[in-house]
C-alpha cells in the first residue's frame, strides 16, 4: 500500500475540533496497517502537541505527527548558534540559548498572529539585507482557522524576500525535503509513490504531485469546491469528507 501523509488543519482539524470522521479515519489506517504521517504546515504546534489535541478529543494517535515548527527546530539547532525567533510566545522555550536580538546568524519566522508591523518587518530586512539568514517555517499565502480567510507569513517572508535581495530557506511546505523527511520516518521510499491528503491546492496537491506523488485535495479546508475549470492544477482526487477518501483508497488498495 502506498503510504499517506496527511495535512492537519482543515483535513483532520476542523476550526478547533477534529473533522467529524477523523476517528473513522485513523481507525481505517490502523485496521489496514498503512504507513502514515500527519505532515502539517503548522507553526503553531508540535506533532506533540497535535497527539495532545486529539487524545484530548478521545482519539489516541497511533501514526507520527510532524510540524513545520519541529522540521524547523531540527534544522536551526543544526546550523546556528545565534538566532531571533518570530513565533507564537508558548513555543519560544524551545529555542532556549539561542536568541539573539542584536547579532543573529538568521531570523526565524513562523506564526505571529496579527503583531505583523512595519517595525517588525523592517527590522527584519535590515538584518536579512546585512547578511543574516531568513528561515521560513512556511511560505502559506492565507490560511482559513475558523471559518475565515486570513493572510498568512507567506506574504510577509515574500516581500522582506524582495527587499533584501535574498530568497528565504523553505523548511515546511512545499519543500521536497519535508515531504522527503516525513515519508524516511514512516520507512517509506519518496521514490514508491506516496498519497498526499490536504486542503492547500498548491502547497499540498502541486508540492506532491511534482515529486510522484498522488493528491487528494478535501474541501473540508480553504480550497472551496469545485477548482474553476481553468486552474492549472489538477489533483488525482477531489473529496469532501475523510469517509470519502476511505473509499478512494480502499478501490485504490483492491485494484
Amino acid at each position: 500500500m502506498k503510504p499517506l501523509l496527511i495535512d492537519l488543519d482543515g483535513v483532520l482539524k476542523i476550526g478547533n475540533s477534529p473533522a467529524v470522521d477523523a476517528k473513522e479515519f485513523f481507525s481505517f489506517i490502523d485496521e489496514n496497517k498503512i504507513p502514515a504521517c500527519i505532515l502539517s504546515n503548522s507553526t503553531l504546534k508540535t506533532g506533540d502537541l497535535v497527539k495532545a489535541f486529539f487524545a484530548s478529543h478521545g482519539i489516541e494517535l497511533s501514526i507520527p505527527a510532524i510540524t513545520a515548527f519541529d522540521a524547523t527546530l531540527l534544522f536551526v539547532k543544526k546550523n546556528y548558534k545565534k538566532v531571533q525567533v518570530y513565533c507564537r510566545d508558548y513555543l519560544i522555550h524551545h529555542f532556549e540559548g539561542m536568541i539573539d536580538k542584536e547579532n543573529p546568524e538568521a531570523i526565524v519566522i513562523g506564526d505571529i498572529e496579527d503583531k505583523w508591523n512595519y517595525q517588525i518587518v523592517n527590522d527584519i530586512f535590515k538584518k536579512v539585507f546585512a547578511g543574516a539568514d531568513l528561515v521560513a517555517m512556511h511560505k502559506n499565502k492565507y490560511w482559513n482557522p475558523k471559518g475565515e480567510l486570513l493572510i498568512d507569513a507567506g506574504a510577509f517572508i515574500h516581500g522582506i524576500e524582495f527587499a533584501a535581495g535574498k530568497n528565504a530557506i523553505l523548511i515546511g511546505k512545499p519543500s521536497p525535503l519535508y515531504f522527503k523527511t516525513a515519508l524516511e520516518n514512516i520507512n517509506c521510499n519518496i521514490e514508491n509513490g506516496f498519497y498526499m491528503i490536504g486542503d492547500d491546492i498548491e502547497n499540498d496537491i502541486k508540492a506532491a504531485k511534482e515529486i510522484g506523488g498522488e493528491g487528494i485535495l478535501i474541501y473540508t479546508g480553504k480550497t472551496e469546491f469545485s477548482l474553476e475549470k481553468n486552474f492549472d492544477i489538477n489533483p488525482d482526487f477531489g473529496v469532501q469528507s475523510l469517509r470519502e477518501v476511505i473509499s478512494i483508497l480502499t478501490r485504490e488498495f483492491q485494484q
